[in-house]
């Protein structure tokens, strides 16, 4: 019962954050929010590696908001409990070229850099496997930051996308 309870807890604090952050800018003048629904990569259907990732499932959201910056937060569930897992925005689509690379809030550095890009994670799952992230930056994403992707620990294989529509 402690246990459930306690999983209870952490799911009404989550649900009463992510409102705050999709509420609050959403209803400031000026804000955009763009929300996606989180599934499996295609990459990773098609490799065996990967199968304990094909129920992955979630939701997305990035708010641009009015005075500058950006708001990014995933939710996952279907992923291996008390795992860490890198997320950030990237800067296609899930379907197109593999969402191409990290997005860049400075395009001029090339390198793969924590503090140039826009990373909702890392985050670490919790018993069941779901996992929460979340990050707010500011930089006013551009709108080349069109994807979040998950990646696997260890590999780094793209294992979930959400586009932002």
């Amino acid at each position: 019962m402690v246990k459930k309870l306690g999983r209870v807890t952490a799911v009404l604090s989550l649900t009463s954050a992510l409102f705050i952050v999709a509420s609050a800018p959403a209803n400031a003048a000026g804000a955009q929010v763009t929300r996606g629904e989180v599934g499996a990569f295609a990459a990773a259907l098609n490799d065996a590696a990967y199968a304990q990732y094909q129920d992955i499932s979630g939701h997305a959201q990035m708010v641009r908001t009015a005075d500058g910056k950006t708001i990014v937060a995933i939710h996952v569930e279907g992923l291996a409990p008390n795992t860490t897992y890198a997320s950030h925005v990237h800067k296609q689509a899930c379907g197109n070229g593999d969402a191409d690379g990290h997005y860049k809030l400075d395009t001029s550095i090339s390198a793969t850099l924590a503090s140039n890009e826009i990373w909702p994670g890392p985050f670490t799952t919790d018993d069941e496997g779901i996992g929460n992230g979340w990050t707010k930056v500011d930089h006013l994403a551009r709108s080349e930051a069109v994807s979040v992707v998950v990646h696997a620990p260890v590999t780094g294989a793209k294992i979930g996308c959400a586009d932002l529509s």
